[in-house]
């Protein structure tokens, strides 16, 4: 258990109802109750086609998940000279709205961040919402520009 009785643990196949149902409420989808109908088995068959490369973590209590987060994984194309390489984008962060400020976002970071680490990225990159950016901030992302007006962070690799 972590942050307020809170556990958080990379998601399975058995997770994708779980994961699906948050991601509706991130995305507001209760205010279009007919577009829900079958977005399980259309979200089942997206995560599908992310294959390796998409890590979803979900963070739960005993009575319910209130929360999750992906990674996604960008390879570097190789060429002469340069090593091979990869790099993380973390995205979908979110917390159910009355378990917000209990330290669950930090906790699905660090779980982010710790198997970036494992995997030797040579970056984590994201695009914050304004109400997010101080979390980010404290675990190291440093602004890196964007297009567009999009912000983008990102927390080099520790070592790098």
């Amino acid at each position: 258990m972590g942050s307020d009785g809170v556990t958080v643990r990379q998601a399975g196949p058995g997770d994708l109802g779980a994961i699906a149902t948050l991601r509706a409420l991130w995305d507001d989808a209760a205010d279009h109750p007919d577009d829900l109908e079958g977005f399980a088995d259309h979200f089942a068959q997206w995560l599908a086609t992310e294959g390796d490369r998409r890590t979803i973590w979900l963070a739960t209590t005993d009575a319910e998940d209130v929360g999750m987060a992906s990674l996604f994984e960008y390879r570097r194309m190789p060429r002469p000279g340069r090593l091979d390489s990869r790099w993380g984008y973390v995205g979908n962060m979110f917390v159910r709205p009355e378990h917000r400020n209990r330290g669950i976002g930090s906790a699905l970071l660090a779980a982010i961040t710790a198997a970036a680490d494992a995997r030797g990225y040579v970056r984590l990159v994201l695009s914050p919402t304004a109400r997010a950016i101080p979390l980010y901030h404290r675990a190291g992302f440093v602004p890196a520009g964007g297009q567009d007006g999009e912000l983008l962070l990102a927390r080099p690799a520790p070592n790098g």
